[in-house]
């Protein structure tokens, strides 16, 4: 258990805030209670589905040790959270930091991760029952944090993905802003794929429709499944085509079978699958989940290759899919400048850090304040060569 702060009001005095070992140990039930509906990643079928696989455990360097903050038997908040002795598969990179740390013959491992582990996805981390006052909820949340790494013994926590709201939750207990980009695309009420197309300027809509042409020209077609439209012959499939892109690039393939069979059982309504056919045979697969706003696009390979068919399945056709299902938004993974021209543009990602060492603590602030100047002026950079014609409606917020 972890001492709470008290919040001016005695019933918060009666808060306790735990960490759970296991996903399993909490009710689906209370646990989802606290998720928005445009997060199917922070769901607990998500996360006991990378438990029960055996993608997040002690054997892969990720302890589950999730935070639950309790009102009597009731959960009003929690945070999805692991110990971690290596920082693989969080795509918010602080390698510098640990090597920096060795050098001074300190210890930075293990640390406290919170975040959806392999998912570069954006959501609330500091999750909280939406019927009780949410700022006494994560305040104590937050201000239990740093005891929680003491008890498992963790040098420093980070907090991945967060949203505004979190970040600033956390900067008031003294944890350190950082920021990053990512590439999105938004829905300015298109009507159609044509209508996003008129938007841009000449160029990069000539070059778009040219590229979608020379697939079609290659024989292939495609086709979308949901979750409980996925046979054991397909998902094989998938897995095969994510097996062969991370051969491709010399990644580390986090995540099994298991997994994605557990996910499109448990998750039928969130998993979309788009299928790439050529010629009578399924060549290529790309990996979805829906929420009720956005689509997330995560895992993608091929068995043969077919000249611009990445750019198809990963950005096209999830555009057009999300035109035609009403989705405000489609963010595509990480990085990747080759986005721009295509129709995403750049949107500033956030993550807080906090380091029991007081002296790297501060250095990571003063680090992370430099950072974030390079990466001002990089974004104002990206900015100016957006696709978008003037006038034609280049996406703002989502």
């Amino acid at each position: 258990m972890i001492p709470v702060t008290g919040g001016g009001n005695d019933k918060w005095l009666r808060a306790t805030v735990t960490t759970q070992t296991a996903i399993s140990d909490i009710p689906s039930a209370q646990w989802n209670h606290l998720v928005p509906t445009d997060a199917p990643m922070l769901r607990h079928e998500f996360l006991h589905a990378l438990e029960a696989s055996g993608s997040c455990s002690v054997a892969t360097g990720w302890l589950p040790c999730h935070l639950t903050l309790y009102l009597g038997k009731r959960l009003a908040a929690a945070a999805p959270c692991y110990r971690k002795d290596h920082s693989w598969g969080e795509y918010i990179f602080d390698w510098a930091w640990a090597n920096a740390y060795q050098r001074a013959g300190l210890e930075y491992y293990p640390k406290l991760l919170i975040a959806v582990p392999f998912t570069p996805v954006t959501g609330p981390r500091l999750l909280f029952d939406p019927t009780l006052p949410n700022s006494v909820l994560v305040t104590q949340l937050v201000r239990a944090l740093p005891e929680a790494a003491q008890q498992l013994g963790a040098s420093s926590i980070h907090c991945l993905f967060t949203t505004p709201a979190d970040n600033e939750y956390l900067r008031q207990e003294g944890f350190v802003h950082r920021e990053s980009y990512q590439f999105h695309w938004c829905n300015q009420a298109y009507t159609d794929f044509s209508d996003f197309l008129a938007r841009l300027a000449a160029k990069k809509r000539k070059n778009i429709q040219r590229e979608r042409r020379r697939v079609r020209q290659a024989g292939v077609t495609t086709r979308w499944l949901g979750g409980n439209e996925l046979s054991d012959e397909v998902l094989d499939l998938f897995l095969d085509c994510y097996h062969s892109t991370a051969m491709e690039h010399g990644a580390h393939a986090y995540l099994n079978h298991d997994f994605f069979a557990r996910l499109t059982r448990d998750m039928p309504g969130q998993v979309r699958l788009l299928v790439a056919n050529r010629l009578g045979r399924d060549i290529a697969c790309a990996f979805f989940l829906e929420g009720s706003e956005s689509l997330y696009g995560r895992y993608w390979g091929a068995l043969e290759h077919v000249p611009n068919l990445h750019f198809e399945a990963c950005y096209y056709a999830p555009i057009a899919y999300c035109i035609d299902r009403g989705l405000k938004r489609f963010e595509a993974g990480a990085q990747g400048e080759h986005k721009l021209s295509r129709g995403l543009v750049p949107r500033t990602t956030l993550s807080a850090h906090w380091l029991r060492h007081p002296g790297f603590h501060q250095a990571v602030a003063d680090y992370t304040r430099e950072e974030q100047d390079h990466l001002s002026r990089y974004t104002r950079a990206l900015h100016r060569h957006t696709p978008f014609r003037q006038g034609g409606g280049e996406e703002s917020g989502c």
